[in-house]
């Protein structure tokens, strides 16, 4: 049995980061290997590409491929998921470009040092 650390947590990575092997990814997407290439194929995920070219799936990248599964579920062609994802990545996009415009407006002004009339 493997023993923790004297600090008790086992590290999670970031969801950002790519970690999971082809195997694994598809194991905890519960797809097989074959679709989840069948995926990559039609642009629907890239995944990273360690030093020697072997694919590293994020914990983002499984909440995408969750999201394939249900739009595939739902009866959805490959095409149609394509184009339902990239519109689901515009409006995010957006959606934080509209925040981060909306904060920027609530900051007060920042001095420019130059003196007034």
């Amino acid at each position: 049995m493997a023993e923790r650390s004297s600090g008790g947590a086992v590290p999670v990575p970031g969801s950002d980061r790519a970690v999971y092997a082809i195997s694994v990814a598809a194991e905890l997407a519960g797809i097989a290997v074959q679709t989840l290439r069948l995926y990559e194929q039609h642009g629907l995920i890239t995944p990273a590409r360690s030093s020697g070219g072997t694919r590293r799936y994020s914990g983002d990248d499984l909440v995408r491929l969750q999201r394939i599964s249900q739009l595939s579920g739902a009866g959805v062609n490959l095409a149609g998921i394509g184009r339902i994802l990239e519109l689901e990545d515009d409006n995010a996009a957006l959606t934080a470009e509209r925040d981060q415009l909306r904060a920027d407006a609530d900051e007060p002004p920042e001095p420019t040092g130059e003196a007034g009339p």
